[in-house]
């Protein structure tokens, strides 16, 4: 018994630092309700700019804007994704694939509009991208002047056939790219499209522009595509487009989730590139 009573049992110095505690603690409690209680009505001390809040505004809205970056191309050939990028709705994505599927191309900004319906604000912003084989503008001009002598058309070389000396004549084709671009025609086995020479490493689509201008695909090889759900990891990796680890991921996929029965299918791979997709079309089939 003397040693509980001695746990409660204080001195005066003791005593007198338990109350000054207490006490303390009363006071901090007593503030903070009353803070609480009475929040600061005063002025903001914190001052906003609001032109430069504005400028900051403008700045973060363009940024999301200038994050793609879009380069030349055949607006027969528009992904989902791609046209996403670019700002249009599934709806007129649709019209375009159903036009596709009929085999027919749009060969002027004028039809594309009339196939898809896009606004005329969404159209001024990615016509000037659209790129069309030489041969549909010279249709276009002689239709246009039919009561006029018809210009003389450009003589157009077959460009799997071109040699690098012929592509030496592109400006900003020089030695090493016009030698890039035949190793590369060797690799695929010939282009089967034109928009195939946008993805010759090192070549600007502005001198793809130009040599367009001059050769274009008039003779495509004949491929044998490769059925996707009976391939090998060789056969895939053989695509210029796959390389073996991804032939391995795809692979996988479909040992894991069966066989593919849809070309979107392909994008749940995670390496795959989704922006190749209507190049890697031209060799599979499903």
């Amino acid at each position: 018994m003397k040693n509980r009573k001695s746990y409660f049992t204080f001195n005066k110095q003791e005593q007198r630092g338990i109350f000054f505690l207490l006490l303390i603690i009363v006071i901090l409690q007593s503030v903070y309700y009353y803070v609480k209680a009475k929040p600061f009505q005063g002025p903001s001390i914190v001052m906003v700019d609001a032109v430069a809040q504005s400028k900051w505004d403008s700045l973060a809205q363009s940024s999301t804007k200038d994050t793609v970056k879009i380069f030349p191309f055949n607006p027969n050939y528009i992904t989902d994704y791609k046209g996403y990028v670019l700002g249009m709705s599934p709806a007129e994505l649709d019209r375009l694939f159903a036009y596709r599927k009929q085999q027919k191309f749009v060969h002027s900004t004028e039809e594309f509009q009339r196939v898809t319906q896009v606004s005329d604000s969404l159209l001024a912003g990615i016509a000037p991208y659209f790129t069309f084989p030489t041969w549909t503008q010279n249709r276009k001009t002689v239709q246009r002047n039919t009561a006029q002598p018809a210009a003389k058309p450009r003589k157009v070389k077959d460009l799997n056939t071109a040699t690098a000396e012929e592509l030496k004549a592109i400006s900003g084709i020089g030695d090493v790219l016009s030698q890039r671009i035949v190793k590369f025609r060797t690799r695929l086995g010939g282009f089967l499209v034109n928009e195939q020479l946008y993805d010759v490493y090192g070549l600007d689509p502005e001198v793809v522009g130009r040599a367009l201008k001059h050769f274009q695909v008039q003779k495509p090889p004949s491929v044998e595509k490769i059925n996707i759900n009976t391939a090998t990891v060789k056969e895939l990796s053989r695509i210029v487009y796959i390389h073996y680890t991804l032939a391995q991921q795809l692979i996988a996929h479909r040992n894991t989730s069966g066989p593919y029965t849809s070309w979107s299918e392909l994008e749940q791979v995670e390496a795959f590139p989704v922006e190749k997709i209507e190049r890697i079309k031209l060799y599979l089939t499903l």
